[in-house]
């Protein structure tokens, strides 16, 4: 929680005005503790998660009967889409992800504390929260490369990795769904380059965004 009941005593504290985007935070949070912070992002992620993949969603429920023919199509054996399908989707995704995100990002709140992700002002600049994301982005691609190297195993893709093929035309709504213990797996994963390389809150934000979304 910001150490201010007012924005003037935060410019005090500063020793400047805020700008635009710090006045905003300090409206968002002023009044909210850290921990309710932090699983916000599971509710920025859900929002994320139904929006972004909508608009190709939807091209595909339009597209012309010639669109979807074989000449056109790099999986000419699946058949045509239904809203049903989709929905079918969403649904199995919300159930699978749900549930293990909610629940790592409470368990997790004491080791983003320890590690030290801040939530007061000021806010990182544009430069160093571009700098944090490519840090990060390297890290976590990398880290996962080997993670899905060892999902693709006998016993693990047997055993956990199968789940998330379970839907093999691809499609936004389908690109986290997995078994819980991959979700878990995955987490830790995406949670790694922040400890490594700790940040704002914010920052964190559009990480596990990225992390999940991406």
């Amino acid at each position: 929680m910001i150490p201010y009941t007012t924005a003037a005593e935060a410019e005090a504290a500063l020793g400047r005005a805020l700008t635009w985007p710090e006045a905003a935070w300090f409206r968002y949070s002023s009044a909210t503790p850290d921990y309710c912070l932090h699983f916000h992002i599971v509710l920025i992620l859900s929002v994320v998660y139904t929006l972004v993949p909508l608009p190709l969603v939807l091209l595909e429920l339009r597209a012309s009967a010639k669109l979807t023919s074989p000449a056109y199509k790099l999986q000419p054996r699946v058949r045509r889409r239904t809203p049903a399908d989709f929905i079918r989707c969403y649904k199995d995704t919300v159930r699978a992800l749900a549930p293990v995100t909610g629940a790592l990002q409470l368990l997790s709140y004491p080791a983003v504390k320890m590690v030290g992700i801040r939530t007061g002002l000021p806010l990182p600049s544009v430069g160093e929260t571009v700098a944090q994301l490519l840090v990060y982005f390297l890290i976590e691609d990398y880290l996962a490369y080997w993670v899905h190297r060892l999902l693709h195993t006998t016993w693990a893709y047997k055993k956990i990795h199968r789940v998330h093929h379970e839907y093999t035309a691809p499609n936004g709504f389908a690109a986290p769904y997995a078994h819980w213990a991959e979700v878990l797996i995955l987490g830790v994963v995406a949670f790694a380059s922040p400890a490594m390389v700790p940040c704002h809150m914010t920052t964190f934000g559009i990480q596990s965004i990225e992390t999940h979304s991406g």
